[in-house]
């Protein structure tokens, strides 16, 4: 029989085992204490969350809070006004992922900037660009590089080329960050309502799991990383719910097809290579985190577009519109339907706020599965 893609994910959907794990967490939660509050960290376990209408599952006593884990959820509008500034050059064809296209910032998106005549493309793979700079020589192609650990090897990956290559029209604008630090200021923050995390699993293929060690170890925080399924999910639930029962505290990884502890070596040696981490990056909606993204290394700044155009980017800080909660949700201090502006003013044909314009923002879930709840 040929090997369908379904094939490789219809067990982690079978409604059997949903119910099943669904039945043994159902069991355990009665042993638990206190209500229990699991905040997924990235987008993608979000969009299952409600996709498969996982909360109507699970006890009453086991809550979700929504995270920061969507890498377009958290850009500051100052940085997508840097890639609109880029954009505008005459010289430039401007480079990206998809989900950047209809983020806003203080000048418009840059759907805006291609109406207005901008060549700004959208690829699937940042090695996409080598062709793209082979075809256009008298043009300067910038790649504005986004994402969290999980997409930061392509990255590299295609530095690497244009180094050895020695190609002389591509640059960079490097806007990846990492995951643990933000987690870190979540639970600090005095208004936290995390009790566990379900970590992020393509972030972790790359890092491995040992980058959450001191969230158990520091803060008496659980960590499960998980698959993206619902199966997956659930059963991660369950592992989390059992570690409380159990009164443990302790990294785990229900992802072990393809999560280890110390992730994709050769990955993180090519992200050193070129990468170094910033003294800060402002997240949208959490401020100033201290070293919480990446920039290129010094040895490297003929490559860095913002050294090449510092002198026309935009350097302050703009908040988001007043009426708009992003802020508050991508803390978990907020979900969604409390924003006054949610499905009315605010939604994915008109987005105000960065949580409704990626496919993996909270809002954009909220909007999209919302009538399952």
């Amino acid at each position: 029989m040929e090997l369908e893609l379904k094939n490789l994910y219809d067990d982690f959907r079978d409604a059997e085992t949903i119910k099943a794990y669904q039945k043994i967490i159902i069991e355990d939660a009665k042993k638990l204490t206190k209500p229990i509050n699991i905040m997924e960290v990235c987008g993608g376990h979000t969009h299952t969350i409600m996709k498969y209408g996982i909360p109507q599952l699970l006890p009453e006593n086991i809550n979700f809070i929504h995270g920061p884990g969507c890498p377009v959820c958290i850009m500051p509008k100052e940085r997508i006004d840097h890639a609109y500034v880029l954009s505008m050059q005459e010289d430039v064809i401007l480079v990206t992922l998809g989900d950047m296209i209809k983020v806003p910032g203080s000048n418009g998106s840059l759907q805006d900037a291609r109406s207005k005549g901008a060549d700004v493309r959208f690829v699937y793979s940042p090695m996409e660009c080598l062709k793209i700079a082979n075809e256009n020589q008298d043009k300067k192609i910038i790649f504005f590089a986004i994402g969290f650990e999980t997409t930061t090897p392509m990255t590299a990956a295609l530095l690497n080329a244009v180094v050895k290559k020695d190609i002389k029209n591509i640059y960079f604008h490097i806007n990846h960050v990492t995951v643990p630090e933000a987690m870190s200021l979540l639970i600090s923050d005095e208004n936290s309502k995390i009790d566990a995390f379900l970590g992020p699993s393509h972030v972790s293929v790359i890092s491995g799991s040992k980058i959450y060690e001191e969230f158990p170890r520091d803060y008496n925080k659980p960590v499960v990383v998980s698959g993206f399924e619902p199966v997956d999910v659930m059963q991660s639930i369950s592992m989390i719910v059992k570690q409380f029962i159990e009164n443990r505290c302790e990294l785990e990884i229900e992802y072990n097809r393809l999560v280890n502890h110390e992730g994709n070596i050769k990955a993180q040696s090519l992200n050193d290579m070129y990468f170094e981490k910033r003294d800060y990056f402002r997240w949208r909606g959490l401020g100033d985190i201290t070293k919480s993204a990446l920039k290129l290394k010094y040895e490297y700044k003929s490559y860095d577009a913002e050294v090449i155009y510092k002198d026309i980017l935009p350097s302050d800080h703009i908040d988001d519109h007043k009426l708009c909660i992003c802020g508050d949700i991508l803390k978990g201090l907020a979900n969604p339907p409390e924003c006054s502006i949610f499905g009315t003013a605010c939604k994915p044909s008109s987005p105000v706020g960065s949580c409704m314009v990626s496919s993996e923002g909270a809002c954009a879930a909220y909007y999209k599965y919302g009538n399952l709840l």
